[in-house]
């Protein structure tokens, strides 16, 4: 399966919290939510159809999967809701157990297995594994040479530090830009796929 990433993104490269102020306030994050000032739903709304219009499955780490799976099933009737709802889904933890995954269509897969699991998805299906959120998940695939695609939304405002999807230990990856998209709010919507080696 090809891993695909999308993530809102501020200038300076955060994605801590754009939902929402009480989202993701580690650190002392105050600025949860900074997303919406920016939202579009042609550009960005757009961003986010054709990502998941793309996916097989999702994957999320364990903190962004359960706000996921506290927020879609009462949205049913929605046709996004009802996409997100009904896909296959994975959540890497070693805090949830399988009891606990109440959210239709979802396996586990324990944390300390992660890299050799989805390596060994990643060879052995076709098709997309959308990462949604989940931006330590995220770093860890990026350090690991393991994404094919990155989906960024990039908002016009810089946040001064928070959470990032990209690695701070010397990993060096190339992406070429494959299509961009920009909307009246400033927001863009950029799309990097893996470029060939050399």
């Amino acid at each position: 399966m090809r891993i695909v990433i999308t993530s809102f993104i501020s200038l300076d490269g955060v994605v801590q919290a754009p939902g929402g102020p009480e989202e993701d306030t580690d650190g002392g994050f105050a600025h949860g939510g900074w997303s919406q000032a920016f939202f579009d739903p042609e550009v960005v709304g757009g961003a986010f159809d054709a990502a998941l219009g793309g996916a097989d499955a999702l994957l999320f780490g364990r903190r962004t999967w359960q706000t996921m799976a506290g927020a879609w099933p009462e949205r049913a009737g929605d046709p996004f809701a009802d996409r997100m709802n009904s896909i296959r889904k994975y959540v890497v933890t070693d805090t949830l157990t399988d009891d606990d995954l109440t959210w239709d269509n979802t396996n586990r897969i324990p944390a300390g297995e992660a890299v050799a699991a989805l390596r060994k998805l990643r060879e052995s299906e076709d098709g997309g594994l959308l990462v949604m959120g989940s931006s330590r998940l995220a770093r860890t695939l990026l350090s690991e040479d393991l994404v094919d695609e990155l989906r960024l939304i990039l908002m016009p405002v810089i946040l001064g530090g928070g959470k990032s999807i990209f690695p701070d230990d010397g990993t060096r990856a190339a992406f070429e830009l494959v299509s961009t998209a920009a909307a009246p709010t400033g927001a863009q919507s950029c799309v990097y796929r893996r470029a060939v080696a050399g």
